[in-house]
């Protein structure tokens, strides 16, 4: 599994890239290996407002769906739109063009709360040991 240093991680598998004063966020290599193929996205809208923790989407796979939880606060200005019709580009491409929201970077200090790779990596290998 693949899980680029220049990201942070929630402990809900998804990931933030900054750029200047925004965020890309996603879901992680290990989210998307865990739920398998993804056959469904529902995206956040332009505009919303995320408060970090919050949900602010899904995807769904085969065996199950799963909430997405924002890893910041900002508001969406940007959405992936194309993932509407091939959700799978998240199984093949989940660090860029299987990105899910831009949002604005309102708190940086939040970033602190996320993981880096190398602790993501840890804390992955402590879940696939209980499973």
């Amino acid at each position: 599994m693949d899980f680029p240093e220049e990201l942070k991680y929630s402990k809900e598998h998804v990931w933030v890239r900054v750029e200047g004063d925004r965020a890309v966020i996603g879901i992680s290599d290990y989210a998307q290996e865990t739920l398998g193929t993804i056959s469904a996205v529902e995206l956040p809208s332009v505009g919303d407002e995320l408060e970090q923790d919050d949900s602010f989407g899904s995807v769904e796979a085969r065996k199950t769906a799963a909430e997405l939880y924002a890893p910041i606060s900002g508001e969406v200005i940007e959405v992936n739109d194309e993932l509407e019709a091939s959700p799978e580009t998240i199984n093949d491409d989940p660090y860029d063009a299987g990105w899910i929201a831009i949002v604005s970077l309102d708190d940086p200090e939040e970033l602190k709360s996320l993981m880096s790779a190398e602790d993501y990596a840890d804390y992955v290998s402590v879940a696939e040991e209980e499973e």
